[in-house]
C-alpha cells in the first residue's frame, strides 16, 4: 500500500473497490488488526489503532466478515448470533434479546432453531453477518458478503445493510465486486489500483472517472458483454 488516505464518516456505507490485487484486502486486514502497518497513522474512533490487535480493535467497535463464510457450521443460527454478542454483554437475558433484534433485522427470525451449516448459502451469509452485527459495531466491515448470491437475495441483503445504517448508526465499510450492488447502496466509494487510491467520490463521480473506468469498471464491462 502507498499513499493511501481515506475516511470513513459516522453513519456512511463507503465502498472500497478495485481490480484483483488492488489491496482491498490487505486494508481491510491493516484496518481490523490483523496486519500492523509498517508506516503511515491508522486512526480509530479519534484514537491512534496502529499496531492493536484485533481482539482490541473489534472491542473498540470495529468488526468484520470475511471472503468466505464464517460460521460456527455445526451450531444452531441462534448459538452462532449469541456468540456475536458476548464481547458486549454479560447477561443471558441481554444476550437472548440481542439475538432476537439481530435475527428480524437480517430476517432470520424463522430459522434460529437450524443448524447453520444447513441453510442456503444465502442464508449463511447473513448468519456470518449477523454474527459480526450482534456485537453492535460502530464500523461493520463486510468483505464481499453478496458473493454467490442471487439476484433476489442481493436485493434483500443491501437492505439489510441500509437498515444497519439508518436505524443503529453504523458505518459500513464494504469491499464488493457487484458494482451495480456498490453503485446503490453506497454513499461514497474509493477506488484502489495497484496498492493506490486511484478515485474517491460519489456513485455519480465515480461511474463518470475516465481513468476509473479504464483500470476497472470499464474492463469489467468489457468481460460481461456476450
Amino acid at each position: 500500500m502507498s499513499d493511501l488516505s481515506f475516511k470513513i464518516e459516522p453513519g456512511e456505507i463507503l465502498g472500497l473497490i478495485g481490480p484483483n490485487g488492488a489491496g482491498k484486502s490487505t486494508t481491510f486486514n491493516l484496518i481490523s488488526g490483523f496486519v500492523k502497518p509498517t508506516r503511515g497513522t491508522l486512526t480509530l474512533f479519534g484514537k491512534p489503532a496502529a499496531g492493536r490487535s484485533a481482539v482490541a480493535t473489534s472491542r473498540a467497535g470495529l468488526v468484520r466478515t470475511f471472503q468466505h463464510t464464517s460460521l460456527m457450521r455445526t451450531m444452531t443460527v441462534a448459538a452462532n448470533l449469541r456468540v456475536g454478542t458476548m464481547h458486549r454483554l454479560r447477561r443471558g437475558a441481554e444476550r437472548d434479546v440481542a439475538v432476537d433484534e439481530t435475527a428480524e433485522l437480517l430476517g432470520l427470525t424463522p430459522h434460529l432453531s437450524d443448524v447453520a451449516g444447513t441453510l442456503p448459502h444465502g442464508l449463511q451469509r447473513l448468519v456470518s453477518i449477523g454474527i459480526a452485527f450482534a456485537a453492535r459495531p460502530k464500523l461493520l466491515c463486510l468483505d464481499e458478503p453478496l458473493t454467490g448470491l442471487n439476484a433476489t437475495e442481493v436485493a434483500s441483503t443491501l437492505a439489510v445493510f441500509r437498515r444497519i445504517r439508518d436505524e443503529h448508526a453504523a458505518s459500513i465499510l464494504l469491499v464488493e465486486h457487484n458494482m451495480k450492488a456498490v453503485m446503490s447502496v453506497c454513499d461514497r466509494i474509493v477506488v484502489l489500483h495497484h496498492g493506490e487510491e486511484l478515485a474517491e467520490g460519489t456513485p455519480e463521480v465515480i461511474r463518470a472517472n475516465p481513468e476509473v473506468i479504464s483500470a476497472y469498471i470499464g474492463h469489467r464491462q468489457d468481460r460481461q458483454t456476450p
